[in-house]
């Protein structure tokens, strides 16, 4: 190839991997080179080379939920900019697949791993256990000091809540809950929601707090329908996620309630569905973009201090409430709230 391109071998390295210093006419040189012979760069040469494969791993619960859907193409797109190829793994929320996904064989494919976790809470007696370089992908794992990028959970439900509360709704569900947890993303917003209302002078009242177990459409859906059943006189509903949200307002105009008229919603995630929706969803829209970059950046920094110790790092991600016609009549198009 260097031959093709009239160049040494080292330019044609550095501009493959977009190094060093080089005119635009050797960069063109070589990228017509590259068509023309189809080139492919040989991933197990370059990490007997270097040490490392320029492969990171992604896992998560479940790629059908569109949150991790979108979270891996905005992981994709930033590791793209970095020549690093992303593996993606579904550990289905199980904290032994997770265990396994963390430390098996298959650990020896990647150079680090970005970790949603959902089964592993508590990392006592395991973190020893995982030598790969781990970014962890929402909240902190107990017992385990490494790196957490996540969002701003208790502060995007407060702001959805306060949002149901100016519009002037005082019977407020929240949808999502987890009983008993502690912990985690659920425990998070459902603080947020508490927030609000004890701000607002609202009383908490357990009955409109639905803990509805997968956060899927149809138990979104079903939950929803419960809460009908025993507490017609809602007239707001926060949901952990849009997911959720959506089946949430199906079952809403299934039993002839409008959505905003008679229950306003709002859910969390702003995934690309809630634009065309009907009516179109009002959503905490959390900041992608920054969790991916922040969190590969993390992973890189790991990778090339394998040897050294970083202290455990800490990132929150700032969100907007999008108001659309899920939760007010009076609004024509998306109107953003920022942190």
């Amino acid at each position: 190839m260097a031959k093709a391109a009239g160049v040494s071998i080292k330019t044609v390295s550095n501009v493959v991997r977009g190094q060093g210093s080089f005119s635009a006419a050797t960069r063109e040189r070589v990228r017509v080179a590259i068509e023309q012979l189809g080139y492919r760069p040989n991933v197990a040469a370059r990490g007997l080379r270097t040490g490392h494969l320029g492969v990171i791993s992604l896992i998560v619960p479940d790629i059908r939920n569109p949150y991790f859907a979108e979270l891996a193409d905005a992981v994709m797109t930033v590791a793209a900019g970095h020549d690093l190829l992303v593996v993606i793994e579904q550990s289905r929320g199980e904290r032994e697949v997770e265990l396994e996904l963390l430390r098996g064989e298959r650990t020896q494919m990647v150079d680090g791993i970005l970790f949603s976790a959902l089964g592993l809470i508590d990392g006592h007696g395991v973190a020893a256990s995982i030598t790969t370089p781990v970014v962890v992908l929402g909240e902190p794992i107990a017992d385990w000091p490494t790196d957490h990028v996540t969002m701003r959970n208790t502060e995007g439900a407060q702001t959805a809540t306060q949002h149901l509360i100016d519009e002037g709704r005082r019977r407020i569900a929240a949808l999502g809950a987890l009983r008993g947890h502690q912990r985690g993303t659920a425990a998070l917003r459902l603080a947020g929601y508490r927030q609000a209302l004890a701000g607002a002078g609202l009383p908490y009242d357990e009955d409109l707090v639905l803990d509805v177990g997968a956060w899927t459409r149809a138990a979104g859906a079903e939950g929803t329908r419960r809460l009908l059943h025993e507490h017609p006189d809602v007239d707001g509903l926060v949901a952990f996620n849009d997911a959720m949200a959506l089946g949430a307002v199906r079952v809403l105009g299934d039993a002839g309630r409008a959505v905003p008229a008679d229950v306003a919603v709002v859910g969390f995630d702003d995934i690309d569905e809630t634009r065309y929706s009907v009516p179109a969803l009002s959503t905490i829209k959390p900041g992608l973009s920054d969790i991916a970059t922040t969190a590969v950046g993390y992973l890189l920094e790991r990778i090339h201090a394998a040897n050294s110790t970083l202290p455990a790092r800490s990132h929150l991600a700032d969100f907007e409430l999008l108001v659309r016609e899920s939760s007010t009549v009076r609004v024509g198009a998306d109107r953003c709230v920022g942190t």
